[in-house]
């Protein structure tokens, strides 16, 4: 694997990770579930990543033909991405879990399947997620690189699923404290990589502008 595609793996890897965010969403995840047994819970896991996956993966091909169909720039995308990214970062250093806020009430009425809503959409797969898997597609310039993200998307809900399914056990290894940790540096990391996202989106324009400045 030569470096630029090694560089864009870790990209696509560190990215995902961070605004899927497994182990930030452990707590909800076992708030919302309270009262189920293992099996319950790991079988609601298995029906959100898939959904997740799914969602995600249709985003990233229909990427194009969004923007050809509302007559969206690719540069105006990044920089969108790029706002809506650096939120979550935000709120990942802030050691705010998820944006999601559940009443009791609320969360017996989704006991019966969270699956869906707000498990797979928008926690595991958020606006976030949707935009940075659009971004990344237009960066991926040949085959090898496609095949790289697509297979990095499919490992993180992978992971997501695993972390999930045995979030009883993690979330006591880890503690509140160690959780917090976790989330604030993962946080800081995607805060920097949606400043590199904002950048690669204005630059462009700023360019553009100048030269129609200068003429």
């Amino acid at each position: 694997m030569d470096t630029s595609l090694l560089s864009f793996a870790l990209l696509c890897f560190t990215s995902f990770f961070t605004l899927t965010n497994p182990l930030g969403t452990m707590p909800v995840f076992l708030t919302m579930t309270n009262g189920m047994d293992e099996r319950q819970r790991r079988a609601i896991v298995r029906r959100a990543t898939i959904v997740a996956f799914i969602t995600v993966l249709v985003f990233t091909f229909s990427g194009q033909f969004l923007f050809k169909f509302f007559g969206i720039s690719t540069n105006g995308f990044r920089i969108v991405g790029g706002v809506i990214i650096f939120k979550v970062g935000f709120d990942m250093l802030q050691a705010r879990y998820t944006s999601l806020r559940l009443k009791k009430e609320e969360i017996k009425t989704y006991a019966n399947d969270i699956s869906i809503t707000p498990l797979a959409i928008p926690i595991l797969c958020g606006p976030g997620a949707i935009a940075n898997a659009i971004v990344l597609m237009q960066d991926a310039h040949t085959l090898e690189m496609k095949g790289v993200l697509i297979g990095v998307i499919a490992f993180i809900y992978l992971f997501a699923y695993i972390i999930l399914g045995f979030s009883t056990h993690l979330v006591r290894f880890l503690g509140e404290t160690g959780n917090n940790v976790m989330m604030r540096l993962m946080g800081l990391i995607l805060m920097v990589i949606a400043v590199e996202c904002f950048v690669g989106g204005a630059r462009p324009i700023l360019v553009e502008i100048l030269r129609e400045g200068l003429r």
